[in-house]
């Protein structure tokens, strides 16, 4: 009865070698992400774009966030070197490393950040990927966040007001707009931009109307003013492993592409959309202030 059994369960093996019917064998990809669980990267878009991976790749390519594996400014090189498969990192935080980048964060731009995103995927495939700013890593995604704001702890009512403040900007054509406004700029990375705020290190600061509610900054910059056409952009890419993503068979790798590119430019443009209307909301529910600047002022 034994020797039945076993030969039965050979066959079955056998049958199924032969069929190509074995589960194909999962390659989980790792994640680094350096903002808050809450915030719209980490609940939209990496659960989003994860999934539209496994479903295109039939399960054999799946996705999981890490937290706090490296700073903000390190996210790159952490990905270069391999302790992490993809992240999204941004531009500014590398002064001097990336420059063409920059076009996207002028004043002005008046877009939402769904159409600056999708525009400045198409331009990046097109003008700025031949330069090879993002050496060692692949850009799966290129972003801007929705138009920059000015938030401070106490209330301004025209540009003038905030000469000699200190002013937290992120880097990138922002600094330099605190620069042509006269504020003394203070440079930390967004997750201590709370911690700076309460501590009075800075008056304000300069962030998408997404942080009111991602970075609480309804809390601790209770005050906002609207430029038209935004005061400045932030660009942000996803970048993944070079080696990693050609490890991957190659059909998952054509599967990956038809997620990303202009389709993940785009969840992240929405992305940033949705999450300023939410802070915005969010803010004025909290009792914040928010003006926007008159032409004249502007």
């Amino acid at each position: 009865m034994m020797k039945c059994r076993n030969a039965i369960t050979a066959c079955a093996c056998l049958f199924t070698l032969l069929t190509g019917t074995l589960p194909a064998a999962e390659t989980t990809l790792i994640i680094s992400s350096w903002a808050p669980p809450t915030h719209v990267i980490n609940s939209v878009v990496w659960p989003s774009w994860g999934a539209l991976i496994e479903e295109a790749t039939e399960g054999r390519v799946t996705t999981k966030i890490e937290y706090d594996l490296g700073p903000p400014p390190a996210q790159m090189d952490l990905i270069r070197d391999g302790a992490a498969d993809v992240t999204w990192m941004f531009h500014g935080y590398n002064p001097g490393r990336f420059v063409l980048t920059q076009a996207i964060e002028l004043p002005g731009l008046g877009a939402t950040a769904e159409a600056a995103s999708v525009a400045y995927w198409q331009i990046h495939e097109k003008y700025f990927a031949p330069a090879n700013e993002h050496e060692g890593v692949t850009v799966m995604g290129i972003t801007s966040h929705g138009p920059g704001i000015i938030h401070t702890k106490q209330p301004i009512s025209q540009l003038e007001d905030l000469k000699g403040l200190k002013i937290r900007i992120g880097g990138g054509v922002s600094a330099n707009v605190g620069e042509l406004l006269g504020v003394v700029g203070v440079q930390v990375p967004a997750p201590k931009v709370y911690e700076t705020l309460a501590q009075g290190v800075a008056d304000g600061v300069f962030m998408p109307m997404e942080t009111k509610k991602s970075f609480r900054l309804k809390e601790v910059a209770p005050y906002s003013m609207i430029m038209p056409g935004g005061l400045y952009y932030g660009s942000f890419a996803i970048v993944m492993n070079t080696d990693r993503l050609q490890s991957l068979d190659e059909k998952d790798q054509a599967a990956i592409w038809r997620v990303s590119g202009e389709v993940l430019s785009r969840i992240l443009g929405k992305a940033w959309d949705d999450a300023d209307r939410i802070g915005q909301e969010d803010a004025i529910a909290s009792g914040n202030t928010i003006i926007t600047a008159s032409d004249a002022v502007a």
